[in-house]
């Protein structure tokens, strides 16, 4: 590894049941540490304010334990249920909200566009990012559960289509 900082990244897969989320540390388009990931989770017989909060306090503790400088976040290109668009519109803005008050420059993806520069090509099926996110971070598993492997996929997108 050179004798430069790296950019350490947090990636966030928005929703209000599950937020994933991912860090890593990028020296360069090809060279990525990871350093966590996991997912912020909020009971769904809570009221929505209570959820959007829990997730708000979540991420500012991520922020303030990982010290990211930057934050990739997927962004709504396309919904297939009309019913989950709203709440992870309103998840999204309280994320945005968070990484701006802690004066972090946000950088948005389409699944399409993380799909693309993981796996090649930008109809890949969700295994395929799955095994390409694995290989990039010399992991022997697929990240588990789903929306931490796929908050790293949006992190890694962020390094390799800006560093």
């Amino acid at each position: 590894m050179p004798n430069q900082a790296p950019q350490r990244i947090l990636g966030i897969d928005p929703g209000t049941a599950k937020a994933g989320y991912g860090v890593l540390d990028c020296l360069n388009k090809t060279f990525f540490q990871h350093i966590a990931c996991g997912v912020i989770t909020t009971p769904k017989e809570l009221p929505m304010g209570e959820r959007l909060a829990i997730i708000r306090n979540d991420l500012i503790s991520l922020i303030d334990e990982h010290k990211p400088h930057v934050v990739a976040v997927e962004s709504i290109f396309f919904f297939k249920n009309a019913k989950t668009l709203v709440p992870v519109a309103q998840a999204r803005g309280v994320i945005l909200e968070v990484a701006a008050s802690f004066g972090l420059a946000t950088f948005e993806y389409t699944p399409m566009q993380v799909k693309l520069t993981l796996a090649g090509f930008g109809q890949a099926d969700k295994k395929l990012v799955q095994f390409s996110v694995a290989k990039l971070l010399n992991e022997t598993h697929i990240i588990k559960p789903d929306d931490a492997a796929d908050a790293m996929a949006i992190a890694i997108c962020h390094a390799r289509m800006s560093v």
